[in-house]
């Protein structure tokens, strides 16, 4: 995509889009970063409906980093790969209180190292409640469509993510992948993209590929 197409792009999902944001609650880092760990493989919905009960058992970073493994596993069960979600929410409370002094890390290299945390987590902690654009983040949605767009031809979320901060000016960084998200959700969807009624299909290489057969 030329730099003219992807300047167009840009603007119009911000003219669609204005006031696209995480759709995950809450009302600290750590608050989000436990909801960022659930949804893995989750939709924001489910996690929104599991997050309430589970802060208002374990309200702190302190009370999770202390409870039992079993009752963080059944506090998030519903979310799926409950254990392996339960271990990295307790394991990354307690290297929070005992590394951090009981605060999220504002760092990707130290959100890094806690467990449970790759760089799409680091990334939805740092832009979201920091305000931080180290990086972009790159779900599911944001990875089918930009390939769609054809900014990128790799599968790994990691090599689409450097494809993507190449391309992109980092004050983008932030809100696009916000916006993207709200896009394949509403009509850039899987397996079926909602083709006539995109705002975007003018300078969409699937639409011309199509138009072409």
């Amino acid at each position: 995509m030329n730099s003219l197409s992807l300047k167009k792009t840009l603007r119009k999902l911000v003219q669609h889009y204005p006031e696209a944001q995480c759709s995950l609650r809450f009302s600290s880092a750590w608050e989000l970063l436990v909801a960022t760990i659930l949804s893995a493989q989750c939709t924001d919905e489910r996690v929104n409906k599991i997050t309430p009960g589970f802060f208002k058992k374990l309200p702190t970073v302190h009370t999770v980093a202390v409870a039992r493994i079993a009752t963080i596993e059944r506090l998030v069960r519903s979310a799926g790969f409950y254990k392996n979600k339960a271990k990295g929410i307790k394991g990354s409370a307690q290297r929070i209180v005992t590394t951090y002094n009981g605060q999220v890390p504002t760092t990707m290299d130290e959100l890094l190292t806690l467990p449970g945390v790759a760089r799409k987590t680091a990334n939805v902690v740092l832009g979201t409640a920091f305000h931080k654009a180290c990086g972009i983040v790159v779900d599911t949605h944001v990875s089918r469509i930009v390939r769609r767009f054809g900014w990128t031809t790799h599968a790994n979320p990691q090599k689409i993510e450097q494809d993507l901060m190449r391309l992109l000016p980092q004050k983008e960084w932030i809100l696009f992948s916000h916006r993207l998200i709200r896009h394949g959700r509403t009509l850039c969807k899987a397996p079926t993209p909602v083709c006539s009624q995109c705002f975007l299909a003018q300078n969409c290489p699937k639409i011309g590929v199509k138009n072409k057969k």
